[in-house]
């Protein structure tokens, strides 16, 4: 995904969630106020999102640590702890909601698609993805 799309999928997915502010963090929390999160996992499955949950996160802010113990592409259990994140806690807050929707969205089709790739073993059947072009070095064989 080039980086300018990723850039302004992501303005436009806060822009349209958060809109002129989250008015109840405003109102309860100090905007100094520092926090510390986890993503828990809670099915069994493909891991997907990751670089983009971290792009989210430092886009909100840019001072956030985020120590990430999982990537991309990895079999996942429940309770695996894909990253912790340390930061504003109003900027945790903001970038929540968008993390986890494109987490969970990212993470499902990852999941499925490895459910059908495993019992695709074996046959000349590929799965290939909505990119695909017929003279495609990649998939010469297909």
């Amino acid at each position: 995904m080039p980086i300018d799309y990723l850039d302004d999928f992501i303005n436009n997915a806060l822009r349209e969630d958060v809109g002129d502010g989250d008015h109840t963090s405003r109102a309860c929390i100090p905007p100094a106020a520092m926090g510390k999160a986890q993503l828990l996992v809670k099915e069994e499955g493909i891991l997907a999102g990751v670089d983009v949950a971290v792009k989210i996160l430092t886009k909100v802010d840019p001072e956030v640590n985020v120590e990430v113990f999982l990537k991309d592409g990895q079999h996942v259990m429940p309770m695996d702890i894909a990253f912790i994140v340390e930061g504003k806690i109003r900027a945790l807050l903001k970038a929540e909601r968008l993390l986890l929707n494109i987490m969970q969205r990212m993470s499902g089709i990852a999941t499925t698609t490895s459910k059908y790739a495993e019992r695709l073993k074996g046959l000349k059947t590929r799965i290939l993805d909505t990119g695909y072009k017929k003279n495609d070095a990649r998939y010469a064989d297909a």
